[in-house]
């Protein structure tokens, strides 16, 4: 659903990710649960190309609509879920936007993320922080920067930075949250 609250969210998290993506116009990037391409869509001018991958066939259906209606050429979409079935693929660059909580098995995700990067390639996380106030069966109430940052050096990521850039009203589950961004390399 592409509320003005989400679309605002998009454009907050594009304007946070775009200067990560300097310099990088050779790169193959991987949008992994990609959704419709709210995000990657709109850095498709920073980098070689885009492969959107989600386990959503209608998502993928709207983002191909998107791609088309833009006239884009350098975005493909992928139906799969790495959790189920891992594809062979590579890519420079991973961007992981708002999905990790929607992952169960936190580590098991990052590995298949980590086998498709090259030495040097960058994870880009955009997710929440830590909320104890989320409770949802289906969702984790976020993550704390040290926890997330222990998952990726037990994976194998050298450098982990991460740091919160947002704070807004009812943003996740309907509480009060903030966002974080994690850059890591392989």
């Amino acid at each position: 659903m592409e509320t003005e609250k989400r679309m605002e969210l998009v454009h907050v998290i594009v304007e946070e990710v775009r200067p990560l993506l300097q310099g990088s116009e050779s790169k193959k990037l991987v949008d992994y649960g990609s959704g419709s391409g709210l995000v990657s869509l709109e850095l498709t001018d920073l980098v070689d190309s885009i492969l959107l991958v989600d386990s959503s066939k209608q998502a993928l259906q709207d983002a191909k609509d998107k791609i088309e209606a833009r006239g884009i050429t350098n975005c493909e979409v992928l139906y799969s879920d790495f959790t189920e079935d891992m594809p062979e693929l590579k890519a420079d660059i991973v961007l992981v936007s708002l999905v990790l909580l929607h992952i169960p098995d936190t580590t098991l995700i990052l590995q298949k993320l980590f086998s498709i990067l090259p030495n040097d390639g960058q994870l880009i996380i955009v997710d929440f922080d830590k909320n104890e106030k989320v409770s949802h069966p289906k969702i984790h109430s976020g993550f704390t920067h040290e926890e997330l940052k222990n998952i990726l050096t037990e994976v194998g990521f050298t450098s982990s930075t991460c740091k919160t850039f947002y704070h807004g009203k009812q943003l996740f589950a309907n509480q009060d949250a903030s966002m974080f961004i994690a850059t890591s390399r392989k």
